[in-house]
């Protein structure tokens, strides 16, 4: 018997496969194909980790799938030759766009956010969507390239202007990218500068990083959970 492993997926709001197949995607659902699974190349994939899926995701809809038959891991994302879909089937565009704002706001201390774009964030009134992505860009996209790669740069910035684009996926993969590498730089500067960050190197920022993602990843399925009763 082969192992199954439960995992995350996003489907667009077509509820179909793409690349031609134009398969179904609907609960108690199983696909399946022919061959040897190779991540990016052939199979049906998903992600264990939720912010591995969003990575890939071409719409907000998620399904929470089983993968069985032959599978082949990769960094972050399994191929497999069996796909069942077991919950979700969901739109969740809204709370992808909480999780974006939400992880605009945790780098907010980064740089100075425009009352407008801190409104829009708190409150995701739509109305205030397109103002706030000017001013956020205004306001700090000239600093953000100047700065050269630092915590208060492109991360701060481009978190909360992505969570006031209009795609929720897109704002939602793009924020927890951009938030994780803000605090991770954020705590590799602030423990005594320069010196203690090259002393520190690399694993100081693996070590941010990873606590950043933690917390993102916490955040999105507490939310999912609440909003959904997906977990």
């Amino acid at each position: 018997m082969s192992n199954k492993i439960l995992s995350w997926y996003f489907s667009d709001d077509t509820r179909r496969l793409r690349f031609g197949d134009d398969r179904e995607i609907a609960l108690g659902v199983e696909h399946t194909v022919k061959g040897y699974p190779e991540p990016c190349k052939h199979g049906l994939h998903g992600s264990e980790s939720i912010l591995d899926a969003l990575l890939f995701a071409p719409g907000p809809i998620l399904w929470r799938v089983e993968l069985s038959g032959r599978i082949k891991r990769g960094d972050d994302k399994i191929a497999a030759t069996r796909r069942r879909y077991v919950s979700g089937g969901i739109d969740v565009s809204d709370t992808l766009r909480r999780f974006a704002c939400d992880q605009a706001l945790s780098v907010a201390r980064l740089w100075d956010m425009p009352a407008i774009v801190r409104e829009y964030l708190e409150t995701t009134d739509e109305s205030k969507r397109a103002a706030a992505e000017d001013a956020a860009y205004a306001a700090a996209g000239d600093a953000a390239y100047a700065a050269a790669w630092d915590a208060a740069g492109a991360a701060a910035w481009g978190a909360a202007r992505a969570a006031a684009g209009a795609a929720a996926w897109g704002a939602a993969r793009a924020a927890a990218s951009a938030a994780a590498w803000g605090a991770a730089g954020d705590a590799a500067y602030a423990a005594a500068g320069d010196a203690a960050y090259a002393a520190a190197g690399d694993a100081a920022y693996a070590a941010a990083c990873g606590a950043a993602r933690a917390a993102a990843e916490k955040r999105l399925l507490d939310l999912l959970k609440e909003r959904h009763g997906i977990e």
